[in-house]
């Protein structure tokens, strides 16, 4: 999921501490786990999903087939924007902010 030539390069952290780096580096992991979470969570919905739909014995509760189907996409879909956000996050980290505003200068 992660793309990793997006990662953190030596070069951009030259100037970063030892343990700055590993703080960086166990967050990272972290996300990767917390994603896999959501993934795990929208598989298991997705499979209970579809046995409550197929076996003939749950027939009354088919909407709860449907429910967790669509949550599953819904999980799967939060982990993956979740993710995508927290590593742009940490791999920004220590780069100036692009949206604040530079102070206007009086002439």
């Amino acid at each position: 999921m992660v793309d990793s030539s997006n990662a953190i390069r030596p070069s951009q952290t030259a100037e970063l501490p030892r343990a700055d780096l590993l703080a960086i580096e166990r967050t990272l992991l972290s996300n990767e786990r917390t994603f896999l979470a959501y993934f795990r969570t929208a598989i298991v919905f997705a499979s209970s999903g579809l046995a409550i739909r197929n076996i003939v014995f749950f027939s009354g509760i088919r909407y709860l087939a449907e429910v967790l189907l669509v949550l599953s996409g819904l999980v799967l879909l939060v982990g993956v924007l979740r993710s995508i956000r927290v590593h742009r996050r940490i791999v920004n980290y220590g780069k100036p902010l692009r949206d604040v505003q530079k102070p206007k200068s009086e002439n």
